[in-house]
C-alpha cells in the first residue's frame, strides 16, 4: 500500500476506533449532579461552627474561677478519663531506671522508661546537672511529629541548655515517635479505644502527666517552678496538659495549636490528628478555653511568621490572645501572658531564636533573682547524641492503641443475651434501641425535599432530587424506575452511587423503583480534602458521624414512605461501612426500614480492631462507645423480625450467622 495512503487510512480510522462509548441512561442518571461540589463542605462547616463554644463573658476573678474549674473538670471528665482511662489514671507509675551515660559539660543523662497506662512504656532521658544544691527548676520537654523522636537535634540542644542552667529536664518520646514508632501508636489509630468506650486521647495526656510525676519525684525538684515546652504536636501536648494539669506553673507551647473556628473555614492545615480533635472536646472546651484557663500562671505563645507546615502566627496567635488576656487582666497579670513570632528562619521551627525565647521566659519567673543567669543559648551542637546513644531499652512487647483496644474488646459488648421469651425480648428491643439512638446520636430530620429535575430515555426514568435535612444536611437522591414498580429499595454503596451500575440494573429488572442515595462523606456527599479530619472534628462538637449517617438514611426512608407514599423500603449497602450504617438506621427506624440487604457486611466490630484499621479509612465504624453498647450480633436482632440478608459476607458474619 501507498505510504500516503496507509497515513490517510489511520488518520481517518484512528478516532472511530478510540471514541469513547457514550454512557448509558443508567450511568448518565447515577452521575448526574444534584447538589455541587461545594456543598458537603459546606454544610459540615456550618454546622461545626455553630456548635463551638464561644468563650464566657466574666467581669470578676470569681466568676471565671468558677468557669476554669467546671471547664477543668469537664474535659477531664468528660473526655480525657472515660472508660477504662479513670482505672488507668489510678494505677501506680511504675519506673525503671537504667544506666547514665556523660552528657557534656556540667550535665549528665539518666536514661530511664515508664508506665503510662498498664502495659504501655514511654522511654525517657533525665538531663541532670552535675552539681544540684536545693530545689531547682523541673521541665518537661515534649516534641510533635519528627520521626527522630527525643533524639531530634534542636530537641537536646534545648535539654541540655536547660540542663547547664541548673534544671532538671525530662526528654520524653511522643507516642508513635521515636522509640515508639510502630504502626499500632500511629495516632489514627487512638480511635479503636473510643471504639471500645474508652477515651483514645488517654493514654497522651497520662504520658506527659505520668511525665510530670517522674519530675516531681526527684529530690531536687521544685514544685513550684515546673515547665513545659515543645514543638507542634509538642505544642498541643503543652497547651492540653498545662492547662488541665494545675502542677504546671510555666507553658510555652510553639506552633502547635490554633482555635476550632480558625481550622474549618480557611486553614485546613490547621486540622490535626486525632489527639488533638478528640471526641467530645468541643461540647466544653475550644482551644480558646484551654489558652484562658493557663491564667494566671506564666505562659508564652510562641509561633512562626511564614510557617509552612501549620498555626502560622498572623491568623493562629490573634484569636488565643485575645480569649486569654482578658482573663489575665482580671488577675492582674498581664504580663505573664506573653507572645512571640519568629521572624528567622520563620518556618515550622523550635530554633535558636524560639529556644532563646523560652530562656527569656524561664529566667524571668523561675530567675528573677539571680543576676548570673543568661538568656543567650550556651552552643551545644557537638554535644547532641545519635538515637542509637539514646536509646533506652524497652520491653518486647510493649502496648500500642491496637494491643490495649483489642484487650479491652475481649469483655465486650456489655450488652446481656437477648431473651427467649417473645414479650421479654421486645423489651430488650427496645432497651437496646434507645441505647443505640443514645450512643451514635441519632437525630430526626425534617424533610425538604427539591425536585432538580428529570430525564427518560429508553424506558428508564430518572428524576433527582436535593433533599435538605433539618434545614442542616443536604443528601443528594436519584430516583430511577422502569415500567410500574412493585416496591421501593435504597442503594448505597461505598464508593459512592455512580459506581454502583450493577446492582442498579438488578435492582430495576427485580421490578423496585430504586433511590440510588450518597450519604454524608460519600460520592457527590464526600469532601474534596481533609475529609476524615471534618468528621473527627463532627465528634469533637457532640455528634457521631455513624449517627448522623444513620438518620440520614432513615430520613431518606420517611420520606419516601410519608411523603411519596412508597411504602417501606429494603436498604440495599454494598460495602462494610454502608453496611453499618445501614444495620443501625434498620434498628432504629422500624417503619419505614422494611428489611436490609447486605453486601459485605462486618460480622463484628472487632473485625475493625483485628485488621488494625485507622479512622482515617472509616471513620464511622469508630463511633464512642459503640462496641461497649452492641455489637454487630445484637445490631442485627434490633431489626429482627424484618428480613436482613447477607450476601458476599466475612468469614466471621458466615460464623455467627
Amino acid at each position: 500500500m501507498n505510504r500516503g495512503i496507509c497515513c490517510l487510512f489511520l488518520c481517518v480510522a484512528l478516532p472511530t476506533a478510540v471514541r469513547a462509548a457514550e454512557p448509558s441512561p443508567l450511568e448518565q442518571a447515577l452521575s448526574h449532579e444534584i447538589m455541587g461540589p461545594r456543598q458537603a463542605l459546606l454544610d459540615v462547616q456550618d454546622y461545626i461552627e455553630s456548635r463551638i463554644p464561644r468563650m464566657p463573658e466574666v467581669k470578676t476573678v470569681n466568676e471565671w474561677e468558677k468557669h476554669s474549674q467546671r471547664i477543668r473538670q469537664a474535659v477531664l471528665e468528660r473526655v480525657v478519663f472515660r472508660g477504662e482511662a479513670a482505672a488507668w489514671r489510678d494505677a501506680k507509675c511504675q519506673v525503671k531506671w537504667f544506666e547514665t551515660i556523660p552528657g557534656g559539660p556540667g550535665y549528665r543523662i539518666k536514661k530511664l522508661r515508664y508506665e503510662a497506662v498498664p502495659g504501655l512504656w514511654i522511654p525517657a532521658l533525665l538531663y541532670e546537672p552535675e552539681t544540684l544544691a536545693g530545689k531547682v527548676p523541673v521541665v518537661l520537654a515534649v516534641n510533635g511529629h519528627d520521626s527522630k523522636g527525643k533524639a531530634a537535634g534542636y530537641k537536646q540542644i534545648r535539654c541540655i541548655n536547660l540542663a547547664k542552667r541548673g534544671m532538671l529536664v525530662l526528654n520524653v518520646e511522643w507516642l508513635g515517635m521515636g522509640q515508639l514508632r510502630k504502626p499500632g501508636l500511629q495516632h489514627y489509630r487512638m480511635n479503636q479505644l473510643d471504639l471500645c468506650g474508652t477515651s483514645g486521647v488517654s493514654p497522651f495526656y497520662l504520658s506527659m502527666t505520668r511525665g510530670i510525676d517522674v519530675l516531681l519525684s526527684q529530690p531536687n525538684a521544685d514544685a513550684e517552678r515546673v515547665a513545659v515546652s515543645g514543638l507542634s504536636g509538642g505544642g498541643w501536648q503543652t497547651i492540653f496538659v498545662s492547662s488541665l494539669d494545675l502542677r504546671v506553673k510555666l507553658a510555652n507551647p510553639v506552633a502547635g495549636y490554633s482555635g476550632f473556628r480558625v481550622k474549618i473555614r480557611d486553614h485546613f492545615k490547621d486540622l490535626g490528628d486525632s489527639e488533638q480533635t478528640p471526641c467530645d472536646l468541643a461540647t466544653v472546651a475550644d482551644y480558646t478555653h484551654l489558652t484562658a484557663l493557663r491564667a494566671p500562671r506564666p505562659t508564652l505563645l510562641t509561633f512562626n511568621a511564614k510557617d509552612n507546615c501549620c498555626f502560622e502566627a498572623g491568623y493562629a496567635l490573634p484569636p488565643l490572645l485575645d480569649a486569654a488576656r482578658p482573663i489575665f487582666k482580671l488577675y492582674g497579670k498581664d504580663k505573664a501572658l506573653r507572645s512571640h513570632i519568629n521572624d528567622d528562619p520563620g518556618t515550622h521551627n523550635y530554633e535558636k531564636d524560639n529556644r532563646q525565647a523560652f530562656y527569656r521566659m524561664v529566667g524571668d519567673f523561675f530567675y528573677a533573682d539571680d543576676k548570673k543567669y543568661k538568656n543567650e543559648e550556651i552552643p551545644s551542637k557537638k554535644e547532641v547524641k545519635t538515637s542509637e546513644e539514646l536509646a533506652v531499652d524497652m520491653p518486647d512487647h510493649n502496648a500500642d492503641f491496637n494491643t490495649l483496644a483489642r484487650e479491652l474488646a475481649k469483655k465486650l459488648p456489655l450488652t446481656p443475651a437477648l431473651p427467649a421469651d417473645r414479650q421479654a425480648a421486645q423489651k430488650w428491643q427496645q432497651t437496646q434501641r434507645d441505647k443505640l439512638r443514645s450512643v451514635v446520636h441519632a437525630k430526626d430530620f425534617a424533610v425538604k425535599a427539591t425536585r432538580g429535575g428529570s430525564t427518560e430515555k429508553d424506558g428508564l426514568k430518572a428524576t433527582f432530587w436535593k433533599l435538605r435535612l433539618g434545614e442542616k444536611w443536604t443528601v443528594p437522591v436519584v430516583e430511577l424506575v422502569r415500567r410500574e414498580p412493585k416496591a421501593t429499595a435504597i442503594l448505597l454503596n461505598d464508593a459512592g452511587r455512580r459506581t454502583d451500575m450493577v446492582n442498579a440494573e438488578r435492582l430495576l429488572k427485580a421490578g423496585y423503583r430504586v433511590l440510588a442515595v450518597d450519604l454524608f462523606y460519600f460520592g457527590e456527599a464526600k469532601l474534596a480534602a481533609k475529609d476524615s479530619l471534618f468528621a473527627l472534628l463532627l465528634s469533637a462538637v457532640g455528634d457521631r458521624p455513624l449517627g448522623l449517617q444513620a438518620s440520614e438514611l432513615a430520613a431518606v426512608a420517611h420520606w419516601s414512605l410519608t411523603e411519596r407514599k412508597h411504602g417501606p423500603v429494603t436498604v440495599v449497602a454494598v460495602g462494610p461501612r454502608m453496611s453499618l450504617i445501614a444495620l443501625v438506621a434498620g434498628g432504629l427506624e422500624e417503619k419505614a426500614v422494611g428489611g436490609l440487604e447486605l453486601h459485605g457486611a462486618l460480622g463484628s466490630l472487632k473485625e475493625v480492631l483485628e485488621q488494625n484499621r485507622s479512622v482515617d479509612q472509616m471513620p464511622e465504624m469508630f463511633c464512642f462507645g459503640l462496641l461497649e453498647a452492641l455489637d454487630v450480633k445484637q445490631m442485627t436482632a434490633l431489626v429482627a423480625p424484618r428480613p436482613v440478608t447477607l450476601l458476599d459476607p466475612s468469614p466471621r458474619t458466615k460464623r455467627t450467622e
